[in-house]
């Protein structure tokens, strides 16, 4: 099928008034959900290695000023410091935003890139989606379980020296678009984070082994004209776990987004 339904501008104050809802609704669903939250920092006794990557901090974006991206160090470097050396117990729930806050100018964070019905805007904490889709993507090459993760509707900008595939990510916005997952094994597992001068840079860590080896693939990529003109594109992200020879494959999630650009661009 594969249809999306031309997307819906709505106006400056119901995106104000909805955020605003949706956040107090989440703030509820923390106190009432009975989760039992990773809170806990340390810094021993996890020296296993489940997986590593890096994503490019400074990365120049067609009509986008660098001083966004200068800004989105900051912001990063701001976030991190609250995630990083969290233990994720068992039977515990990792959430970005209940480990982070609210991004405010009280604490130190500055406009950075953001995307709105599609389109680039800035604001206070923008360019936290690229630590969404570094930990979704270490995540993914693990055992823990991703209990609520988020795409953007829109695939803004083309293919340019990607090394991950399409909606292998997850975006942010405070609070109720979150990445979560949950630890549903006996092991407990440590988020470390850092960055240096060019990238973020992140590591998952366990207390004991983890025997099980985790990869992920892209499937079903197809770019599909919609009825009313634009061009969407959708896809599957497909998580395989090998234990001792004996695969299980796992779907992650499904993409589906509207396409800002040609798809069909000249090279």
């Amino acid at each position: 099928m594969n249809e999306i339904k031309k997307p819906i501008n709505r106006s400056r104050i119901r995106q104000l008034v909805g955020k605003e809802y949706f956040i107090l609704k989440r703030k509820y669903h923390w106190l009432s959900s009975g989760k039992k939250w990773a809170t806990t920092k340390g810094n021993s006794d996890f020296k296993n290695l489940v997986f590593e990557h890096s994503s490019m901090i400074l990365r120049p974006l067609k009509d986008v000023d660098m001083y966004l991206q200068e800004n989105k160090r900051k912001n990063l470097e701001i976030a991190i410091s609250q995630i990083n050396t969290v233990i994720i117990k068992p039977n515990e729930t990792f959430s970005i935003w209940k480990l982070v806050g609210r991004p405010t100018k009280r604490k130190g964070y500055l406009e950075g890139l953001i995307l709105s019905q599609g389109q680039i805007a800035k604001d206070t904490g923008g360019g936290l989606c690229q630590l969404g889709n570094l930990l979704f993507w270490i995540f993914a090459h693990s055992p823990l379980t991703v209990t609520e993760r988020y795409r953007h509707g829109f695939d803004v900008f083309p293919d340019i020296n990607r090394k991950v595939p399409f909606g292998a990510g997850a975006t942010l916005s405070y609070n109720y678009i979150d990445l979560q997952v949950k630890n549903k094994t006996k092991n407990s597992f440590q988020v470390n984070l850092w960055l240096d001068k060019t990238h973020l840079n992140g590591t998952l860590t366990s207390k004991n082994k983890v025997n099980a080896l985790y990869t992920v693939e892209e499937r079903n990529h197809i770019i599909k004209q919609q009825y009313w003109g634009g061009y969407s594109r959708h896809n599957q992200i497909i998580q395989i776990e090998d234990l001792n020879g004996e695969q299980t494959e796992k779907l992650l999630v499904t993409n589906n987004a509207i396409m800002m650009y040609n798809p069909f661009l000249n090279e």
